[in-house]
């Protein structure tokens, strides 16, 4: 039976959370939200022997893609990211090294490496182009593992910061109550920074799914900056 293996590795100076997954079949792996570390990632991957397949952004900040370049360079792996997010001091420009290595995400599209499945889900409100990625772990044998890699929208008793250019209140609230409504309780949440959670716990304790609640049942406005 092929199965998702998770490698968790924080890098950077704000200790952001950069993914290695893989399946133990086919060897294909894929690299989520490098945003520093590369020789440390670069290791991983020599030692689990993988083919790397993708560098994933779940959105434009440096402290989420510095690391990019220095991967694809040494592994050839094409990167995926949504289109639209600012330039300025905080994002990495989506600017083109090589046209055939960077390809844009879309909202509901599917990505297959080896025996993995990532269900891409655009989830503004940290920033214009985050995206979360949903996976069962093997889509052959799909429920098996329930796994949400959240970027900087949602975290362990918080989500990410809504004043820096791009975020919005709004949007924040959209995506917490309407673009993860379909996933299950038992979901494991990976988030861009800090521990693990579970969607469940989210919804019970973490005060902003119940700020993005009441913002729902009053019809509030945007607070977003």
């Amino acid at each position: 039976m092929v199965m998702m293996r998770i490698k968790k590795h924080v890098v950077g100076m704000f200790a952001s959370n950069a993914y290695l997954v893989w399946d133990e079949g086919s060897r294909a792996g894929v690299v989520i939200d490098p945003g520093g570390g590369a020789d440390k990632l670069l290791e991983a991957i020599a030692e689990h022997a993988l083919d790397l397949e993708a560098i994933i952004h779940t959105h434009g900040h440096r402290d989420h893609t510095w690391a990019t370049k220095a991967i694809q360079r040494q592994t050839g792996a094409p990167v995926y990211r949504f289109p639209g997010e600012p330039g300025g001091m905080f994002f990495a420009r989506p600017r083109k090294t090589d046209d055939k290595k960077t390809f844009d995400l879309a909202d509901g599209q599917e990505l297959v490496f080896g025996s993995l499945l990532f269900s891409v889900i655009h989830t503004p409100g940290h920033s214009p182009g985050s995206v979360c990625l949903y996976s069962e772990g093997d889509r052959f044998q799909s429920g098996e593992t329930r796994v949400l890699f959240t970027g900087d929208l949602l975290f362990k008793d918080g989500v990410g910061r809504m004043d820096l250019k791009g975020g919005s209140f709004r949007e924040m609230a959209t995506s917490l109550n309407q673009r993860l409504a379909a996933i299950d309780d038992d979901t494991d949440v990976l988030p861009g920074h800090g521990p693990a959670t579970t969607l469940g716990k989210e919804r019970k304790t973490n005060p902003f799914f119940r700020m993005a609640r009441d913002r729902k049942r009053s019809g509030g406005g945007d607070h977003g900056v």
